[in-house]
C-alpha cells in the first residue's frame, strides 16, 4: 500500500520547520535579480537529521507548504486527504496513489512553481503591457536606468553590479532565439529558468578563483555574487561542501564545460521521480500507519458531521414549509370564514 505510507510521512512534514536558502540579492534600484532556476526545494534534504522541509516542499510546493505551516493539524490534515484524492482522479482513478502517480503530482507541483514565478516576473518586466519583455525593459526594471556608460556610478560595489548585469544580459540574449530583443513567455521562462531547458546548458559559467585556506569556491556566479564585507549565508556554505564533493570530478579547484553541463543538467535525473521514490521508501514504519488510522478516522468523523449537518438543514427546511403549508391553510380558512361573516350581515340588513 504504497499510497498510505506516502501520505503518512507527508503529515510528520507539516509538523516541520527548516531555514531554506534566502531570497538572492537584489539589483541596486530594482527588482530581486534574476538567478539559476529552483529545485524541487531549497531546503537541505537531510531527513537524517529530522529536517522533513524539502520533502514538505517537493511534495506541496513552495508557496502552499508556506499555507500548510500556518493550519491546525487538523486543517491540514484534511487538505492533505483531499489533495491525495486529486493524485488518484489524476491518474488511473483505482482508489490508490501509484509511484507513477505521486511522480506525476510532484512534478506538476514543480511546473506550478515554475510558471507562477514566471507571471510574476511577467507582471514586473512588461512594463509597457505589449505581451512582451524586452531586455531593456527586465534591466530597468531589476537595476534602474542608467544611461550608456554611466551603469551603476552612484551606487557601491559598481564593478560587482556590472558583472551581474553583463551575466543576466548574457543569459537574456541565450534565452532569447529570434534574436530580437523581445522575449516572449517561453523565452523569459527560460530566461529565469535554464535548468528546463538544453540550449541554455552552457549558459552556467563556472568560478575559478580559490577562496581563504585555498579552498575552492563552489558559488556558481549566477547562484550568488559576493558582497564585500558581508558574511557567507549558510547555502553558500553548503554550496561550497558540495562542491568539493560532487561537482568539481576532476578536484583540480574549478568547474570545466563538461562538469558545469553534468551539474545543470545531470543525464537521466529524474528529480520528481527519485523524490516519489524517496517518499515512499523513508515512510515505511508502523509508526506512520497509526498515525493513518487515526487520520483516517478523523475523515470519518468529518463526514459524519457534514452528513449530519446536512440532515439537519433538511429538516429545517421541511419543517419550514410544513409551516408555510399550515399558515397558509388557516389563512385561507379565515379569508373564508370573513367572508361568509359578511354575506350573512348583507343578508340581514335587506331584511
Amino acid at each position: 500500500m504504497m499510497w498510505l505510507r506516502s501520505l503518512l510521512l507527508l503529515l510528520l512534514l507539516l509538523r516541520w520547520w527548516a531555514l531554506g536558502k534566502p531570497s538572492p540579492d537584489a539589483g541596486p534600484h530594482g527588482q530581486a535579480r534574476v538567478h539559476q532556476g529552483a529545485p524541487l526545494s531549497d531546503a537541505p534534504h537531510d531527513d537524517a537529521h529530522g529536517n522533513f522541509q524539502y520533502d514538505h516542499e517537493a511534495f506541496l510546493g513552495r508557496d502552499v507548504a508556506k499555507e500548510f505551516d500556518q493550519l491546525s493539524p487538523e486543517e491540514s490534515q484534511a487538505r492533505l486527504g483531499r489533495i491525495v484524492d486529486r493524485m488518484d482522479l489524476a491518474g488511473d482513478k483505482d482508489g490508490w496513489v501509484s509511484l507513477a502517480e505521486l511522480r506525476s503530482w510532484i512534478a506538476h507541483t514543480q511546473q506550478r512553481h515554475i510558471r507562477d514565478s514566471v507571471s510574476a516576473a511577467w507582471h514586473t518586466y512588461d512594463t509597457d503591457r505589449d505581451g512582451r519583455v524586452g531586455w531593456e525593459e527586465l534591466r530597468n526594471a531589476t537595476y534602474g536606468h542608467y544611461e550608456p556608460g554611466e551603469e551603476f556610478h552612484d551606487v557601491e560595489n559598481a564593478e560587482t553590479y556590472r558583472k551581474m548585469l553583463a551575466r543576466d544580459e548574457r543569459r537574456f540574449r541565450v534565452a532569447d532565439q529570434d534574436g530580437d530583443s523581445m522575449a516572449t513567455r517561453e523565452e523569459l521562462t527560460a530566461f529565469l529558468h535554464p535548468e528546463e531547458f538544453p540550449h541554455m546548458r552552457d549558459i552556467v559559467v563556472a568560478v575559478s578563483e580559490v577562496a581563504e585556506h585555498l579552498l575552492p569556491k563552489p558559488v556558481l556566479a549566477d547562484l550568488y555574487s559576493e558582497v564585500p564585507g558581508e558574511e557567507e549565508p549558510a547555502w553558500v556554505q553548503t554550496e561550497r561542501q558540495q562542491f568539493r564533493d560532487f561537482r568539481d570530478l576532476n578536484k583540480d579547484g574549478k568547474l570545466d564545460g563538461s562538469e558545469v553541463g553534468y551539474w545543470v543538467l545531470p543525464p537521466s535525473q529524474d528529480q520528481p521521480l527519485v523524490e516519489a521514490n524517496h517518499l515512499l521508501h523513508e515512510s515505511d514504519t508502523d509508526k506512520l500507519h497509526e498515525k493513518f488510522d487515526r487520520l483516517k478516522k478523523l475523515h470519518q468523523e468529518e463526514k459524519k458531521k457534514l452528513e449530519d449537518k446536512k440532515k439537519s438543514l433538511d429538516d429545517e427546511v421541511n419543517a419550514f414549509k410544513q409551516r408555510k403549508t399550515a399558515a397558509e391553510l388557516l389563512q385561507s380558512q379565515g379569508s373564508q370564514a370573513g367572508g361568509s361573516q359578511t354575506l350573512k350581515r348583507d343578508k340581514e340588513k335587506k331584511k
